[in-house]
């Protein structure tokens, strides 16, 4: 896959015109990217005002969409934190963005490749049109990979980027598309509409960090306490997240505005089965992504997991008891 080059241009120009004040800023803002469970410990800890039990009484969630906008939000100093997707990180630092993911939500591709009712195999989407959400996207890589598995490349299929994962069932829906890779809560609802799953990405693909919390280094060294206690909040928030079914419900519902129960069930089912807890970020899951840049951008061939990754906040977490002490072990 192509670095993203308009991502490395921007970056450039952020750095060039970006104040030396840029790290430092008045709320602790935090970005969401999709309308998935994959991003359930963030919302979870909103919710249930885990960040003012830590300490953090101006924490601000945002919506900007893409792993990609995201970062460059990060690299302008608009906001803290992002979700994002590693592939992006990965060529986002090769190009000089100096990320760094502090805290882990998926380490698998929790995709469904749904596709029309008529289609039994992968293989028949050849010469389709695939619904993605952006060129380079958590769901952009798990079309690849899933399409790829039955020998299908690029130029055999049509991709059609529709921003946001609920677009993509409605344009599935509509006709508008043959097939599309979909998270929770969508691809239940395409199950339940009479589509067909050809893939289940977080079974049958390989563990890969499809999406974590990452924020610039700089930051991270001007706001070691706020990053600290966000990390704190949000792993707080994974654990009610899969032990509080009741809340996660209700999450579901306002956030993820899931209104049927059978659909919001499912969707917590199958994320609390995949959020990681303790919320690390698997050095194993980056070692794909690093090997699928390197095949395009030489830089890569050197890089180690741990080049992208300061578990250190985690792992301060673990060795203090903080994960059992939850747990009541």
């Amino acid at each position: 896959m192509k670095p993203n080059t308009f991502l490395a241009a921007v970056i450039l120009l952020i750095f060039a015109l970006a104040p030396a004040s840029w790290a430092q800023q008045n709320k602790v803002r935090i970005n969401w990217t999709a309308v998935t469970g994959a991003q359930s410990g963030l919302h979870m800890a909103k919710q249930e005002k885990l960040f003012e039990k830590y300490g953090l009484d101006n924490v601000e969630l945002i919506h900007i969409q893409s792993s990609s906008r995201g970062i460059q939000a990060i690299l302008a100093g608009e906001i803290g934190f992002s979700f994002m997707d590693g592939l992006n990180m990965v060529q986002a630092n090769l190009k000089g963005a100096n990320i760094a993911l502090v805290v882990g939500a998926t380490n698998r591709m929790v995709f469904s490749l749904m596709a029309k009712p008529e289609f039994k195999r992968i293989a028949d989407l050849r010469g389709k049109k695939i619904g993605i959400t952006r060129a380079g996207s958590s769901t952009h890589t798990a079309a690849l990979y899933a399409l790829g598995s039955a020998g299908l490349k690029p130029g055999d299929y049509q991709v059609l980027p529709l921003l946001e994962v609920p677009n993509i069932f409605t344009a599935l829906a509509a006709g508008q598309i043959d097939a599309g890779t979909v998270s929770p809560p969508t691809n239940s609802r395409a199950k339940k509409a009479g589509f067909v799953e050809l893939m289940n990405l977080a079974k049958e693909g390989p563990e890969y960090v499809s999406v974590a919390i990452g924020s610039s280094r700089t930051y991270i060294k001007a706001n070691e306490d706020i990053v600290r206690r966000v990390v704190r909040a949000y792993s707080e928030g994974v654990y009610r997240f899969k032990n509080d079914k009741a809340a996660a419900l209700k999450m579901i519902h306002n956030v993820l505005k899931v209104k049927e129960p059978e659909i919001a069930e499912d969707t917590w089912n199958q994320f609390r089965e995949y959020l990681p807890f303790p919320p690390y970020v698997s050095r194993k899951g980056m070692e794909p992504i690093i090997a699928d840049v390197a095949q395009t951008d030489p830089q890569a061939k050197s890089m180690k997991p741990d080049d992208f990754l300061d578990m250190r906040f985690v792992d301060e977490l673990e060795k203090e008891g903080f994960f059992k002490k939850l747990a009541g072990k």
